[in-house]
This record gives structure tokens, C-alpha cells and sequence, in this order.
């Protein structure tokens, strides 16, 4: 027969580790307990702000051949009503054709972009320029509807070339800003004739 000699000490230790885990399950169990009407009641509240970025470059592509370049000092993402993007220190837009060849840009000096419905809208020194036509337009506010290529505005218009200005109170384009329908059209306006 053997017998089996465990000191007091060693004894003590094992009960006060087992006692110790008890104590501690008991208590991790007890505390997880929720008590479902007090967790309805709390009022949950979005604390998390817009989120940020500076010095921003955003590609559009198609068929992975880049249609347009967005580029800006600052950019406010907000979640909100669907993603909206916000310019608040303005962008600059740069259309390109096929060939990746740059035709027209669209600079100002605020804007904002609904994600969802794919409308931007530029504000505030709104200036457009058509590279291959020599053509500069001025505006206060512009839109550019990205789903259905098409940029228009309601506001007074400036159209600039080296031979011609016209105003109007209002536009509409194909985009890249390619051909131009100015609402109300005044100003001076060369007209070649054709030779003989």
C-alpha cells in the first residue's frame, strides 16, 4: 500500500487556485449577464465626423482605359445620405479622350459630388476649357452629370475664344464639353464664308 504525503502548504495551494478559478469563471459569468430592456433604451448616436484627405487624385475609368482625373488640395467623405464627397478648398477635372489625350478641364473653387446619383457640382469661379477648340467658359455654377454625360448650368455664362465672346443664361454639353447649346446667346459672333 502506498501512501501519499501532500504537506499542508502544497494543499493550501491548490485549493486557493481552484477557489481563485471558481471566483473567476462565477464572475466573468455573472457579469456578461444583459439585461435586454436596459440595452434598447440606450440611444445610439454616430460620434464619428467625416472622414478627410489631403492632396487627392481621383481616377474614373472605363473598360480600364481613364476617362477623367479629379484631383484636390482636400476632401470631406461623408456617409450621410449615401456617399457625398465635398471639395471645400475646390478641384481641378481633367477629361481625356481614347488615346489617353487631354481635351477639356473643369476647375473651381468648391464642389461637391452625390455618389449615388453620380452629380457633381461645381461652384464659385467655375471655369471649363476645351483644349482642341481653344474655348474657355466662366460660370458661378455647373453641373456634371457623370451617368448620363452631360454637363449643364442655369446661371450666367461666359464663352471665350480668340475670335469671339458669347453670353447666355444658361448651357447645356455633351460631355467632354465637345458641343455647346448656351441658352439666351448674345454677344459677337464671327461668321466665316465659305470661298466660291
Amino acid at each position: 500500500m502506498k501512501i501519499l504525503l501532500i504537506s499542508v502548504e502544497y494543499l493550501f495551494r491548490i485549493i486557493l487556485t481552484v477557489g481563485i478559478a471558481l471566483l473567476m469563471i462565477t464572475a466573468m459569468l455573472t457579469s456578461c449577464k444583459n439585461d435586454m430592456e436596459t440595452i434598447r433604451s440606450l440611444d445610439y448616436t454616430d460620434t464619428v465626423p467625416g472622414l478627410t484627405a489631403k492632396d487627392i487624385e481621383i481616377i474614373y475609368s472605363e473598360n480600364a482605359k481613364m476617362q477623367m482625373k479629379l484631383e484636390s488640395p482636400l476632401l470631406v467623405n461623408q456617409e450621410k445620405d449615401g456617399p457625398v464627397l465635398i471639395f471645400p478648398e475646390g478641384f481641378i477635372v481633367f477629361f481625356y479622350d481614347s488615346l489617353m489625350n487631354l481635351q477639356s478641364t473643369i476647375t473651381a473653387d468648391y464642389g461637391i459630388s452625390f455618389e449615388k446619383t453620380k452629380i457633381m457640382e461645381a461652384r464659385h469661379n467655375v471655369v471649363v476649357e476645351n483644349l482642341e477648340k481653344g474655348e474657355r467658359l466662366n460660370t458661378e455654377e455647373l453641373f456634371w452629370d457623370r451617368g448620363k454625360e452631360i454637363i449643364y448650368s442655369d446661371k450666367f455664362v461666359k464663352i471665350a475664344t480668340d475670335e469671339q465672346v458669347i453670353t447666355g443664361d444658361g448651357l447645356f454639353s455633351r460631355q467632354p464639353f465637345n458641343e455647346i447649346e448656351i441658352r439666351n446667346p448674345k454677344g459677337l459672333i464671327e461668321i466665316k464664308e465659305e470661298p466660291e
